[in-house]
């Protein structure tokens, strides 16, 4: 689990270290929104991006004749009102949502929401890295060491400028659907790219180097764990669409390229 040679030292990815997990189970894709809308229609559920009434979309989804705030610190976001899980750039936005991508605009408390009424949970950061490697020991990405192996696209990041410009060489302008491209060896589809995916850990960087089995993370914290990296990764500035890579977000953090997988004991 790790990596020695992660590209952000603030997301503490390393040290490469030796951890054991017991048996489980992990959904073979991300939650779709067609699942999403299925426990919404059962319970009448609403997110937190619903009720707060606002959520932020990437600039170049928003409607293109309005103005949204954006933040400082990443100015290719927008805080669109409206956006939510079934409308992800807002009314009036470019897109609409689509049965068969991620759920996106997925607040912590949305995806525990659902893991209770389905009899799942979030999976541990390490089984779900576990998970993403397919069986590969060391290898950056679920398929191997190379990011577009004989130039072939094997997960939905960001090509070209970013954040002016998606050639969308992959195929795809933000989310794809969340059986896109290959699997990787035990039948896992978007474990890297595509959306971020909620995990259920509290985020830090102090990691035991020592064996350790069933890590759980630290017992407080403010900042909790999403893992594999999203379609706006670029290497220019984000280049965590690795099985290792990691951020820390805020629980009520809300946006169009976040979403979740369920995962229970085996």
């Amino acid at each position: 689990m790790g990596a020695e040679d992660g590209p952000h030292p603030e997301d503490g990815e390393g040290p490469a270290r030796q951890v054991f997990v017991d048996p489980f189970s992990i959904a073979a894709t991300a939650v779709t929104v067609d699942e999403f809308a299925r426990f919404v229609a059962a319970t009448g559920y609403r997110t937190l991006a619903e009720r707060i009434g606002t959520s932020f979309v990437f600039h170049a989804f928003c409607d293109p004749e309005a103005r949204f705030p954006a933040p400082a610190q990443a100015p290719w976001w927008r805080q669109v009102p409206g956006a939510c899980w079934h409308m992800p750039d807002g009314p009036g936005g470019q897109r609409r949502h689509k049965a068969d991508h991620p759920v996106t605009h997925i607040a912590m408390e949305d995806a525990q929401a659902f893991c209770r009424w389905s009899g799942t949970r979030l999976p541990t950061e390490a089984e779900w890295e576990h998970a993403a490697r397919g069986g590969l020991d060391g290898q950056p990405f679920p398929w191997g060491d190379t990011l577009e192996p004989e130039g072939e696209h094997r997960c939905n990041v960001w090509q070209g400028d970013f954040p002016d410009h998606d050639t969308a060489e992959d195929g795809f302008s933000g989310t794809a659907p969340a059986m896109s491209f290959p699997p990787n060896r035990w039948q896992l589809y978007n474990m890297t790219g595509n959306v971020w995916e909620w995990v259920a850990e509290r985020f830090t960087t102090l990691h035991s180097p020592r064996p350790v089995r069933n890590p759980r993370g630290p017992l407080n914290g403010s900042h909790f764990v999403a893992k594999g990296g999203s379609y706006l990764c670029h290497v220019s500035y984000c280049a965590r669409y690795r099985t290792s890579s990691r951020q820390g977000l805020l629980p009520n953090t809300s946006t169009g390229n976040l979403g979740f997988r369920v995962a229970r004991a085996a």
